[in-house]
């Protein structure tokens, strides 16, 4: 069995690598994009067209407003890229916002970032791939009626392939990312030359078609809330930068500086495709309204609801049939990289999820196991977690894009928002040492651009939390409290381990129990039971005795008569037991002992049976791994297993065991001889 499972393993993951290897997964710059900007990137699929949905609630003149919301999230991208290329000079280790607000805000600020990237993390998951499964259920209706289902294989997939470790991840992720990007820009290269220079019209397939506003003449108040909100959608093409932050490390040397570069050219190719659909979209005349409400508001030119089985075009596939013309040889390739490049920005999650894990783990904040590289040097608990709660995501909100944005980019504009004041404070702290007047002037600079960026990204949180707090967002700002406290209760309790076990002044090392009282438990008397006496006689032990438990009279009986008559050199007691238990008896003798003696130790020896086949656990030791499990939390009580292999456990065929009926062995009496002789 578990040959087979190794073998599984290894077809799944890949050779293990040694420790030493790690210097070979650092990613170049080539690489390094398609690993840690494939979400910013992939934001181009939903961050324009959400704008539009949101501004269609007040009807198609609200589109005249779309180019001032585009160019407001395009001044806070440039923002946070400016502001984060800062943070990984300042911070290279890869512990990103988390250490920054740590260093400079104190530990709880650090945990708030942590747990609001956490959350995001998953998010980041559950919506890109979501998205993706719209884009290929548009094709495949399949896929469209089994939504949650396709989109927890897409995860499983993810899963294995970044199990295989992070070189060979961006690797394979590299091509449909540079495709994805080249697909895109030659689309508004040549949607911008149709236009612009050919002066020719383009026109999507909804372009003829109106919208039915829900809501008609908004009040001033309202009208502002309304575009307010459709700026906290468009919000969601920033997620992914703090992604580069935490990767500093998985960059080839020299770090900060390739990993800067890398943030400045996931901007502005972002910043390029971000604005160049939305302008795209809104010169061919692309309408989109809000899934739950399609059927009914968005209408036909003659004034009749396209009806329930219409299918609304994500904005790129529109833009794409504008430009290009639909069923077209570009259109089928822009809507298919499309598709892959939202199944594949949940890769920068893959990537910043188990990092963060594992620093936070580090500090003891989360289980040490997120520290633990897996066999390909990634951090693979990290991964499975990211999965499972990816997957239980899209399962709970059945895979619905727009149901999960209302829970997106609230947890990262926290993060975005603490890092940059952790930096302010940075900076003013090593101004106050530096004298240098170069690298004061640097450091101003880096203030101001910091400074900039936490006003700016402190008011886009203000403004997702009030636009989508009551549509979805108040999970998120749950959920972070919850992991919060969750953290900080799991440092408490590795703190309290620490001081437990602490060695101190007065402790002394060589101090040893008065005696060791060892007993060796008693079922039958077979070759598992043999090795455990001879097992403990060998440990040479205070006082040694076998113990069985009388649950039968005339078997208990008949095990007492076998043991006298094998002249076995071991005292044999019967523990009597009227309701027929077998772990309380032995639990009482062992407290019995304790009490008559409290600074002697008693060990305890079980035979146990090691089986080569899953369905034979069910069988064997069930009894003895209760009686451990209650031994355990006995103080002054040694538990040692004595294992029996079974043949079907055999590796080595033909091998002599001990105690075999081939083996060499002593007579009782010539061994106890033998004791007796030393001891004196």
């Amino acid at each position: 069995m578990a040959k087979v499972t190794d073998l599984v393993k290894r077809l799944l993951v890949g050779r293990a690598l040694r420790s030493g290897q790690l210097h070979e997964q650092l990613l170049p710059k080539r690489i390094a994009l398609p690993v840690f900007a494939s979400d910013a990137l992939s934001s181009v699929a939903y961050a324009p067209q959400e704008i539009l949905v949101i501004l269609s609630l007040a009807g198609v003149s609200f589109y005249a407003y779309s180019p001032w919301v585009a160019v407001a999230v395009v001044v806070v991208m440039l923002t946070v890229v400016a502001s984060y290329r800062q943070n990984v000079h300042a911070y290279p280790s890869g512990g990103g916002d988390y250490e920054v607000a740590t260093t400079n805000l104190g530990k709880n600020a650090g945990l708030t970032v942590a747990s609001a990237l956490l959350v995001d993390y998953v998010l980041t998951v559950a919506v890109s791939v979501a998205n993706g499964v719209d884009y290929v259920g548009a094709t495949i209706p399949f896929v469209a009626e089994h939504k949650p289902a396709v989109a927890i294989v897409i995860v499983i997939l993810l899963t294995v392939v970044n199990l295989r470790g992070i070189r060979e991840s961006g690797v394979a992720f590299a091509i449909p990312t540079y495709a994805f990007m080249i697909a895109v820009l030659l689309l508004i290269a040549w949607g911008g030359f149709r236009l612009l220079v050919l002066g020719e019209q383009i026109r999507a397939p909804s372009a003829d078609f109106t919208i039915q506003p829900e809501q008609a003449n908004l009040a001033s108040f309202a009208a502002a809330f309304l575009i307010l909100r459709a700026f906290s959608s468009g919000c969601a093409a920033l997620t992914g930068v703090e992604a580069i932050s935490n990767g500093v490390p998985a960059f080839r040397k020299p770090k900060s500086r390739n990993a800067a570069t890398t943030l400045l050219m996931m901007g502005l190719i972002a910043i390029t495709m971000f604005g160049g659909i939305i302008a795209l979209g809104l010169a061919s005349g692309v309408k989109v309204a809000e899934p739950s409400v399609v059927a009914e508001d968005l209408l036909r030119p003659d004034g009749t609801p396209v009806g329930p089985g219409y299918y609304q075009q994500p904005i790129i596939s529109q833009v794409a049939d504008a430009v290009f013309g639909g069923g077209s040889g570009p259109f089928v390739v822009i809507s298919a990289v499309t598709a892959l490049i939202l199944f594949l920005a949940a890769n920068t999650a893959f990537n910043g999820f188990p990092v963060l894990g594992a620093i936070l783990a580090q500090d003891r904040y989360l289980p040490r196991q997120l520290h633990t590289r897996g066999d390909r040097l990634a951090f693979s608990n990290g991964i499975v977690i990211l999965a499972l709660g990816a997957c239980l995501l899209l399962w709970g909100f059945q895979a619905d894009v727009s149901r999960l944005l209302n829970l997106y980019i609230v947890g990262v504009f926290v993060s975005f928002t603490l890092s940059q004041t952790g930096m302010v404070i940075h900076w003013t702290r090593h101004l106050k040492t530096e004298t240098d007047p170069k690298t004061r002037h640097q450091m101003h600079r880096s203030r101001v651009i910091n400074l900039f960026g936490g006003i700016m990204t402190g008011l886009v949180l203000v403004v997702v939390l009030l636009t989508k707090f009551l549509v979805g967002a108040w999970i998120v700002c749950l959920a972070m409290p919850l992991l919060f406290l969750m953290m900080k209760g799991i440092r408490r309790h590795y703190d309290k381990v620490a001081t437990e076990l602490e060695l101190t002044e007065e402790y002394e090392p060589a101090m040893l129990p008065a005696r060791n009282h060892a007993i060796v438990l008693v079922s039958k008397i077979h070759k598992p039971t043999m090795r455990a006496v001879a097992y403990a006689r060998a440990t040479r032990p205070s006082t040694l005795e076998a113990v069985t438990v009388g649950v039968e009279g005339e078997e208990a009986r008949r095990l007492q008569e076998e043991w006298e008559r094998r002249g076995i050199p071991v005292p044999l007691k019967m523990l009597d037991s009227p309701y027929r238990e077998i772990t309380q008896p032995i639990l009482d003798y062992v407290k019995t002992l304790r009490r008559r003696s409290p600074r002697d130790v008693v060990t305890v020896f079980i035979p146990e049976y090691v089986v080569g086949h899953w369905w034979e656990h069910l069988l064997h030791n069930q009894s003895a791994l209760r009686l451990k499990a209650r031994l355990l939390f006995k103080p002054g009580v040694m538990v040692t297993s004595v294992p029996w292999q079974l043949h079907s456990s055999d590796r080595l065929k033909g091998r002599p065991e001990p105690f075999a009926p081939g083996a060499v062995r002593r007579p009782w009496h010539e061994t106890v001889k033998d004791e007796h002789q030393t001891r004196a």
